[in-house]
């Protein structure tokens, strides 16, 4: 069964949406993260996504207060996965002990490939990729910096190193309602072995029909967003298609 997954993104301790990957295009839809957390487990989700968004742009932790509190509220009934600012083996470390099901490498999974690899190894099943691509090439440093490896490039590195899964987000349909970047998503699942979660442009309940469909069955998931805080899907139908 796909999973969805809800996303929770932190700025300056609440929780808000972003436009095209913009800090300055922030919508709050939750000042209390933990809260909205909770409705998310009550409303029957299983998993979570969370991203500390300062810590992207920092490369460090910088919503950690907001994150415990998340963990303090839902830890026991949902699997959450954080990325943001994640970049030395201590920073991993210390999440996955607090309580995190597993983290989320982005940046440092270009810059230091090593560490992902050491991180996998140290931690088996607990370490995802976060591959993020504006016009097929990665992104990085919170998507702020342009690099010139492909999606491709950047997810057969980590074929044979224990990366539980690749999250992978369309920058250019992030946040607008635009759907699922659907061709370039099922191609990467279909061209590595990694587990593939579709990330960025989520709209509607057309979104999770297609997710439902046989030649999607490769992902893992999907993480929604805007769609699901604006209404525009309704999490217990979705909930019931997929598990269908």
């Amino acid at each position: 069964m796909p999973i969805l997954f809800p996303a929770i993104d932190l700025k300056d301790g609440a929780c808000v949406r972003l436009k095209l990957g913009l800090m300055d295009e922030a919508t709050v839809y939750n000042e209390d993260p933990a809260a909205q957390a909770l409705s998310f487990a009550e409303t029957g989700f299983s998993h979570l996504h969370v991203v500390d968004l300062n810590g992207a742009f920092e490369g460090r932790a910088v919503n950690g207060a907001a994150v415990d509190a998340i963990v303090a509220s839902v830890g026991g009934r949902m699997e959450i996965q954080l990325g943001g600012g994640i970049r030395s083996l201590e920073a991993i470390e210390g999440w996955l002990s607090r309580g995190l099901s597993r983290v989320i490498l982005g940046t440092v999974a270009v810059r230091d490939p090593a560490l992902v690899r050491q991180a996998a190894r140290r931690f088996p099943g607990r370490i995802a990729v976060g591959v993020d691509a504006k016009g097929g090439k990665v992104a990085v440093e919170g998507w702020a910096e342009a690099s010139e490896l492909t999606v491709l490039d950047l997810a057969r590195r980590f074929e044979d190193a224990g990366v539980s899964a690749i999250i992978y987000t369309d920058i250019d349909r992030d946040g607008i309602l635009a759907g699922i970047n659907w061709e370039s998503t099922i191609a990467l699942a279909e061209a590595v072995s990694i587990p593939v979660i579709a990330s960025g442009g989520l709209a509607s309940m057309e979104d999770i029909e297609r997710l439902a469909r046989s030649d999607a069955a490769r992902l893992e998931g999907a993480i929604t967003g805007r769609a699901l805080y604006d209404g525009r899907i309704d999490p217990a139908q979705a909930l019931r298609r997929l598990a269908a």
